[in-house]
């Protein structure tokens, strides 16, 4: 009975906006979930009650806590779903917490660093797939967007008369971001000269639209042939965008650029700018008398 409320939960993800990251997440946690449920031979939903879940969620594989964190979202919106349906009366994930995960500074490209990777993919500029894989890594270093939004560029999203582009984001939500004149003239060369039509902005070798695997082969080929000690992602260099436009144009404009709904999803990637807090604290009326 279990597995088939998980079926049409998820089928109701499906009709219900879910991005399909949330559906896949959902997924996995939920099938980790059926199997605990059999472990402990509980026959119906009645059986499951706050100690069940909470000991799924904190013990079953020894989850990491960002799979703790997954799992506890997921049974709040399953057991949610089963009290619409009618399945039942209380909602015992409601009081399960979520885990607390320790904050970190994100790491980020340095402006030599990324120079560097900038300056090595334009050597090859004069290739269809030197040219894609530039303009690639400055959309990523400069916009800062998320691999599935890069993924799903088509020309028709980018306008060069304006200077904007349109993207898709989780949730499948559509916003504008103006981009820098930089960028906006070599998309115009690339789309002129690559791809005049319509369709994905960024193609394979096979004339199909790249994958995040072809991104990652990217971002290999650039550490083995320059030594760099950071793992490039996608997610580097967002946080790499967002520290540095920070830098020069503040919080608002950043959260703007990346298209956070809440200023505190910013503050996560923007994070306080060691430099400029070093002249703060220079200028700081309490600092004088030490300094002097």
């Amino acid at each position: 009975m279990l597995r088939k409320y998980i079926t049409d939960f998820l089928a109701y993800c499906k009709v219900t906006d879910f991005s399909n990251s949330s559906i896949k997440s959902l997924h996995a946690s939920l099938k980790d979930f059926a199997t605990f449920v059999d472990m402990q031979r509980i026959d119906t939903t009645k059986g499951i009650g706050y100690r069940e879940l909470s000991c799924f969620v904190s013990d079953f594989k020894e989850p990491s806590v960002h799979k703790k964190k997954a799992r506890v979202w997921c049974m709040h919106q399953f057991f949610h779903f089963l009290m619409l349906s009618g399945h039942i009366k209380n909602n015992p994930a409601l009081e399960l917490p979520y885990p607390k995960i320790e904050k970190t500074v994100p790491q980020f490209l340095t402006v030599e660093e990324f120079n560097t990777i900038v300056e090595f993919f334009a050597v090859n500029v004069h290739s269809t797939n030197g040219f894609r894989n530039l303009v690639l890594i400055l959309i990523l270093g400069l916009l800062g967007l998320r691999t599935a939004t890069i993924v799903s560029l088509d020309v028709e999203h980018i306008d060069t008369e304006t200077g904007l582009v349109w993207i898709t984001e989780k949730g499948r939500r559509q916003r504008q971001v103006v981009m820098p004149e930089l960028l906006n003239t070599l998309l115009t060369v690339y789309i002129a000269e690559y791809h005049p039509g319509r369709g994905s902005l960024f193609l394979s070798t096979r004339k199909k639209r790249i994958s995040p695997r072809i991104l990652q082969d990217i971002f290999r080929t650039a550490v083995n042939s320059l030594g760099i000690e950071k793992n490039l992602h996608s997610r580097l260099f967002r946080h790499t965008a967002a520290t540095h436009l920070n830098r020069v144009a503040g919080t608002a404009i950043t959260q703007t650029t990346l298209g956070h709904d809440r200023l505190y999803n910013t503050l996560k990637y923007a994070h306080l700018n060691p430099d400029r807090y070093a002249v703060y604290m220079k200028r700081h009326p309490f600092m004088r008398g030490v300094a002097s």
